[in-house]
């Protein structure tokens, strides 16, 4: 393992897909499962890609990865609403077409990415939420699971915590905030995907930043494809993704834009951010204001990851498959 810096505007190696697991104020004990897991999302989602699949596959089976440990907000590890129940959203993104697929209120539903997906595929809209949404998931053949696998330990003591202190804001918890992913594949096509439980002690019926176009992500074969986490009331009112996006646009690099534009949330309208980003051409961009952020990336046989400030690992793929 060794260290190196965050590339500032250098093309990588296509194809590329990065994934991050959620910022926030994650725990010395939380570290290296959060680096564990997003490893193993990036490798999967990367894997993918080798093989021939499609940039929308990549994305998704990272994702994937995320939602079924219990260790990420998101999927069996999301946190739980004031009344103590589950409601997960995901969007996914091609930046090809510019289509997209967004849910939102959904329960039981063991990888809410997929059916994003459907949405995007299956459907003429873009966004479904709610009960229709959750009806269109077990017409389409979504798994299902229980109370009991969602509502860990982790999440439930959180929830705990949060109605003894009493609080009037829901917040983060140590398990961390959305996941995420983007890719870009050999021709230059771009994708996002990104999933989450929300915020632990939200109201229910709350719908935070995640599914909405320009705020949880977005994906634009002209300029970049863009996944955010953080504090998704100010992530909303700050309309994250497309400030990154603007920022290539004007010229800034990924790791730039990214970097000027969850600072300029924090700045403007209060509490911390992550954004991943790529461009078309491999440009990679990973910042955020929160404390920790997980993150991780191949190129070659080269696994890059980090989570703490200003941090960036290397390590080969063959010593990870090996833990």
């Amino acid at each position: 393992m060794m260290a190196a810096n965050i590339s500032y505007g250098a093309d990588s190696k296509l194809p590329l897909l990065l994934v991050h697991g959620g910022a926030g104020d994650i725990p010395d004990s939380g570290v290296q499962k959060k680096l564990d897991g997003v490893r193993r999302a990036a490798l999967e989602g990367h894997r993918v890609l080798e093989q021939g699949g499609c940039v929308l596959e990549g994305v998704v089976a990272a994702v994937k990865v995320m939602e079924d440990l219990e260790g990420f907000n998101a999927g069996r590890g999301s946190v739980l609403t004031l009344d103590g129940n589950v409601e997960m959203e995901a969007q996914i993104m091609e930046g090809a077409n510019l289509d997209a697929g967004c849910v939102t209120l959904l329960t039981n539903v063991k990888n809410p990415i997929v059916v994003a997906r459907s949405v995007m595929e299956k459907t003429p809209h873009t966004f479904l939420g709610g009960e229709g949404a959750q009806k269109f998931a077990k017409q389409t053949g979504a798994e299902f699971e229980g109370d009991d696998y969602f509502k860990t330990p982790a999440a439930v003591s959180a929830l705990e915590k949060f109605k003894l202190a009493k609080s009037a804001t829901p917040g983060r918890t140590e398990i961390g905030d959305t996941v995420g992913c983007v890719a870009v594949d050999c021709r230059g096509h771009t994708a996002t995907a990104t999933s989450t439980g929300g915020i632990n002690g939200k109201y229910p019926g709350r719908i935070g930043d995640t599914p909405i176009l320009g705020s949880g992500g977005y994906a634009d074969d002209t300029l970049a494809t863009v996944s955010t986490t953080g504090y998704g009331e100010s992530i909303m009112r700050y309309n994250l993704a497309q400030r990154v996006l603007t920022a290539v646009a004007c010229g800034k690099s990924a790791q730039q834009a990214s970097e000027e534009s969850v600072r300029g949330m924090t700045e403007r309208v209060g509490n911390t951010a992550g954004v991943i980003t790529l461009t078309p051409k491999g440009q990679v961009g990973v910042a955020f204001t929160s404390k920790r952020m997980a993150w991780a990336y191949l190129e070659g046989d080269k696994l890059h990851y980090g989570i703490e400030q200003g941090q960036h690992l290397v390590m080969d793929r063959a010593d990870f498959n090996k833990v």
